[in-house]
């Protein structure tokens, strides 16, 4: 079994080392040897890359064990964390939170817990899903063109089709991951993380899009 403890502060309040000792201590107590640390010194603003969820999510396989100060260190919001969660459980990875042993995927109540992570994960996707429909609403009412952009590729690509959709997810802020939730609902084959993050960092318009405001109050308008 491997043990990877994670560990993400904000560079203006928190300390690695801090964190690293309260992991350190929750191991010993159970008589568990962590065998790696990921440590990111940043904002849970950024994108899973940048905080090396991708990275964690490979070396972490069935029967291993990820240990986690608390949800907020996991997550940039509640939707991620959840996802991630169910990702992490369904992969047969347990997870302990040190700060909230009553959320720790281990023990009795494991099974209860994840059916209510599942059901506000569900929930906060129809949320989202309602918002975007929304938002593109809106922006029809504006006059602003949805369709496909003049000029692009003619080589279809699976993710050519949701290129409007995932535009006003990023216009959003939403993350890869969350985007790749609501897009994978919609495919008969879902795809991978990397492929999405891919097919973002290599369009143009897409990488724009992340920079844009939030378009939230448009969509609550």
């Amino acid at each position: 079994m491997t043990t990877i403890g994670y560990i993400r502060v904000s560079k203006d309040d928190q300390d690695v080392e801090k964190q690293r000792h309260l992991l350190l201590t929750h191991s010993q107590q159970r008589k568990i040897l962590i065998d790696e640390f990921i440590e990111i010194e940043m904002s849970s603003r950024k994108d899973a890359d940048a905080r090396r969820i991708p990275e964690l999510k490979a070396k972490l396989h069935a029967g291993d064990l990820l240990i986690v100060a608390e949800l907020s260190r996991l997550g940039r919001n509640m939707l991620e964390t959840l996802n991630l969660i169910n990702d992490f459980t369904e992969a047969g990875i347990k997870i302990h939170f040190v700060r909230q042993p009553e959320l720790s995927t281990t023990g009795p109540q494991a099974k209860l817990l994840l059916a209510i992570y599942s059901y506000f994960a569900e929930a906060e996707r129809e949320f989202i899903s309602l918002r975007t429909k929304q938002a593109l609403a809106a922006l029809k009412a504006k006059g602003i063109s949805l369709g496909r952009r003049h000029g692009s590729r003619n080589k279809h690509r699976p993710l050519d089709p949701f290129h409007s959709q995932i535009k006003a997810h990023l216009q959003l802020q939403l993350s890869t991951s969350a985007i790749m939730k609501i897009i994978n609902s919609q495919l008969e084959k879902p795809l991978t993380y990397n492929s999405y993050a891919y097919f973002i960092a290599h369009d143009e318009t897409l990488r724009a899009a992340k920079q844009t405001p939030n378009l939230r109050s448009v969509a609550l308008a």
